[in-house]
């Protein structure tokens, strides 16, 4: 079965996320577990942990179909010393929510080496940075996501993304999220479903698809080979319905979260209706 649904809000309570998904005939979702343009949030109090998996179970979602995003300051890949550490431990508490509200996945954006060292690295830092938050957590996944290649980003490449799970120990413990929109922009084009296999083929040589932990649908305003990451409503952009429609009915990406980051939230339940049951509903 493919779970499809968009980013949901948490405004007014993490189980709002979830209630916004079933509204929408979304069977899964993404969500942040904290206002991601903070450092700290307040700790997830008991109640609040007891609601959100009440309503989970309501429902009817599992943790398998949840992708959490965790804070869009976090940079694993500083090379400064103090800063890397603050983001470390802005990460370990990501980690932990999640643990806490019974999920199972944090994606998160490499980082980026801000041209004080090379790529290589950065990406060492990162890798170091990510064994030592997964020694410190119990269970929850790492899932690594490709970048655009926008400025001095890592990951924008499928080489340096196995670069980085090279360097990682605890591997069982790593997954990856590819976005449609950045692969495309970073030039793995996706304009059509031969395309997109085409850059699946290369994942998976050097990374392997059993690694793939959930995907990001979104069509780009921006070409192949851009390096912008702009995203589009889906079959508004430069990748088009076709390819969505692949994946939606690819069973290599059954039972895993794949989820909308599409910008007009009034076309979400139009966009997962037509990708989970063919057309709109």
């Amino acid at each position: 079965m493919h779970t499809i649904g968009p980013h949901t809000s948490i405004a007014g309570g993490v189980q709002n996320a979830v209630i916004q998904a079933s509204s929408l005939g979304a069977n899964a979702f993404g969500m942040f577990t904290k206002n991601q343009r903070q450092w700290k949030s307040k700790e997830l109090e008991t109640e609040t942990i007891e609601l959100f998996k009440s309503t989970m179970a309501e429902l009817g979602f599992t943790a398998q179909q949840v992708l959490v995003h965790d804070s869009y300051l976090i940079n694993l890949g500083n090379p400064d010393p103090e800063k890397r550490k603050k983001s470390l431990e802005a990460f370990i508490d990501e980690l932990r929510r999640v643990e806490q509200l019974g999920l199972s996945l944090l994606n998160f954006h490499p980082g980026s080496h801000l041209g004080l060292v090379d790529t290589k690295e950065s990406l060492s830092l990162v890798a170091q940075s990510i064994d030592i938050a997964l020694s410190e957590t119990e269970h929850a996944i790492a899932v690594i996501e490709n970048t655009a290649g926008q400025g001095t980003n890592l990951g924008s490449s499928f080489e340096e993304l196995a670069y980085l799970f090279e360097q990682c120990r605890e591997k069982e413990r790593i997954g990856f999220c590819i976005d449609t929109c950045h692969a495309h922009a970073a030039g793995y084009s996706m304009g059509s479903p031969d395309e997109f296999d085409a850059a699946m083929d290369q994942f998976d040589s050097l990374i392997g698809l059993s690694h793939l932990k959930g995907m990001h649908l979104n069509d780009a305003k921006s070409s192949a080979g851009s390096h912008l990451d702009r995203h589009a409503s889906l079959g508004m952009g430069s990748i088009g319905w076709a390819t969505f429609e692949h994946i939606a009915s690819d069973s290599r990406f059954e039972n895993m979260p794949l989820i909308l980051e599409t910008v007009d939230s009034t076309l979400w339940k139009d966009e997962v209706s037509h990708l989970r049951f063919g057309g709109k509903r």
